[in-house]
């Protein structure tokens, strides 16, 4: 049985993980900015700043989802960021629990992944 790939393979996981980094880094850099003001602010409408408490609401909830999603995005940032590094040292596609290599096509859908699918199973149960 293969225990590692080829530079090849590894060339165009490498290539999908910056793909989705440089994805994550804009969706990041939109959440921040949508955090910063309310939509009220950034249409312009001052005509009618009395506010009301659903308006109010709605801009609060708007705000923490928008902070949640920039939340998780870091997380598979940082998910991302270790995958990269798993290349350069060698030990990218490797479970980290069962030592075997994880399938290409789990690492097609998620790059980043540390488990195989029977050792994510287990984890999961």
């Amino acid at each position: 049985m293969k225990k590692k790939f080829d530079k090849k393979e590894l060339q165009e996981f490498k290539k999908l993980l910056l793909h989705q980094k440089e994805t994550l880094l804009d969706s990041l850099e939109h959440s921040a900015q949508d955090t910063k003001t309310s939509p009220k602010d950034a249409s312009g409408d001052i005509s009618s700043y009395t506010f009301h408490m659903a308006d109010v609401a709605t801009d609060t909830y708007d705000r923490e989802f928008a902070i949640g999603m920039a939340s998780n995005e870091r997380q598979l940032l940082y998910e991302i960021e270790d995958a990269l590094k798993r290349i350069e040292d060698g030990t990218y596609g490797i479970c980290e629990e069962c030592a075997n290599l994880i399938s290409v096509a789990r690492l097609k859908a998620l790059p980043y992944a540390r488990l195989c699918l029977s050792c994510q199973e287990k984890k999961e149960r």
